[in-house]
């Protein structure tokens, strides 16, 4: 295996994790912070959380996928991807803080490790 592909598979896996990451903070926080609120004072994230996690995860996501594109030679990884990272940023900015928020951020996640497991 040459350079630039485990350059992209370290990319991919990078980013499945990341994506995973965001799916268990999207689904399991909420899920302990309504089930043991006694926790929400030790388990608070920070406002900017989300948008930090996207300044990670959008260049991560648009490298494996350039990195990979030459090897598969398919558009339906950046297709998943990209419609991903396009949920993940709508979220952010329009349904932030917003019971919908999490409606739009976990199918964000799946299309976009989806993406990368294509990738």
């Amino acid at each position: 295996m040459n350079a630039v592909a485990e350059q992209q598979r370290l990319m991919d896996g990078v980013a499945i994790g990341a994506s995973g990451l965001c799916l268990v903070h999207c689904l399991l926080v909420p899920a302990l912070l309504l089930a043991l609120p006694t926790l929400g004072a030790y388990l608070a994230i920070p406002e900017e959380f989300h948008f930090w996690a996207l300044l990670i995860a959008v260049p991560t996501s648009l490298l494996a996928l350039l990195f990979g594109f030459p090897h598969h030679r398919r558009l339906s990884p950046a297709t998943f991807a990209l419609t991903g990272i396009a949920l993940l940023i709508i979220a952010e900015i329009a349904f932030h803080d917003s019971p919908l928020e999490i409606w739009v951020t976990v199918p964000g996640s799946l299309l976009l490790a989806a993406g990368h497991i294509l990738n």
